[in-house]
């Protein structure tokens, strides 16, 4: 019977970017590889700008007693020259028994460090902070993915608006969600849990209104108003999300980066728009669209009991989606 063969640490790895989520991430990833090889291995960090070129050097040699280590590298940008040429001249035989990670932010700071490592062959591993909605996006739905869970692009987007960009406060969000729902989240689950967040809520409303999906609509309308939200940035979220809808869907299948000029309106936003387009007509759109001005004239004064007002702009919306017929 053949064994299965020891897992073997990775010579040099090079965390590129300063998103620090995610190089936090890869250093303990590097660290737990090195650990399935040898369980007793050492894990040290230092700090490159501080570093002298003898305890580097120290750090890097053979150990007199055996055994694995992990050494970790910080703020390789900021590493003297000295420095720099030490791991270089590493990089080109390293020792078997040391993983050494190497942080850099990137940039061109020093960027001929990280040039050299990975023509020598360190296993590159990207942190940058994720600047495109699109990237955080998928970085939501993958973590959830990666936690057991599934979570639908509209559910990431709404939870993106909910929590913002911050990618640890996306992952702790990702986190407790999957413990309170067993792992399957929605936009309802979202605007449930996310209630007092005033922006995620009239969003919320909207697309669930769009979509047709009247339960949801409602609910979500219930958590806002609960929460003190004002109806008038729902109503004005109702209007604005099926003009987005007729404005995207009037532009045709083209690509969303190309017609995001076009639009003056970002990617991101033009792919939702198609994706929420799908079982509209012209017609239907125009019929949304009338019912949003009717809500807008009534949550401002035209009437007296606006939360009826919006509650019948949600029905309508879903009327006039199946009213327009499906593509």
């Amino acid at each position: 019977m053949s064994q299965v063969p020891s897992p073997v640490l990775t010579p040099v790895v090079l965390v590129l970017g300063d998103e620090e989520l995610l190089v936090a991430r890869a250093i303990a990833d590097a660290a737990a590889r090195a650990r399935a090889a040898d369980p007793a291995a050492e894990v040290r960090e230092v700090d490159a700008d501080t570093m002298l070129v003898g305890e580097l050097a120290e750090l890097l040699s053979p150990s007199l007693f055996g055994g694995s280590r992990v050494l970790v590298l910080r703020r390789a940008q900021d590493a003297k020259k000295d420095v720099t040429a030490v791991l270089l001249d590493y990089a080109k035989a390293p020792d078997p028994d040391v993983c050494l990670v190497v942080a850099h932010a990137g940039g061109a700071k020093n960027k001929a460090l990280a040039d050299a490592l990975t023509k020598a062959g360190a296993s590159v591993v990207p942190a940058a902070k994720l600047s495109k909605h699109r990237d955080r996006v998928d970085f939501v739905t993958g973590e959830v993915r990666r936690l057991g869970g599934r979570c639908g692009t509209d559910a990431a987007e709404a939870l993106i608006e909910a929590v913002g960009n911050d990618l640890r406060e996306l992952a702790a969000a990702c986190a407790q969600l999957m413990v309170d729902t067993g792992g399957r989240i929605d936009q309802a689950t979202v605007a449930r849990y996310y209630r007092g967040k005033a922006e995620v809520s009239g969003f919320a409303v909207a697309d669930a209104a769009v979509a047709g999906d009247v339960p949801a609509a409602l609910e979500a309308l219930r958590w806002a108003r609960h929460s003190g939200v004002d109806p008038v940035p729902i109503a004005d979220a109702l209007a604005d999300g099926v003009r987005t809808v007729a404005r995207v869907a009037s532009a045709g299948r083209g690509n969303a980066y190309q017609l995001a000029s076009t639009l003056g309106m970002p990617a991101w936003k033009i792919e939702k728009a198609q994706r929420q387009a799908r079982g509209w007509t012209p017609d239907g759109l125009v019929l949304a669209m009338r019912a949003a001005a009717d809500c807008n004239a009534a949550v401002k004064g035209g009437e007296e009991d606006r939360d009826y007002a919006l509650e019948r702009t949600i029905v309508a919306f879903a009327q006039a989606k199946q009213a327009g017929g499906v593509r």
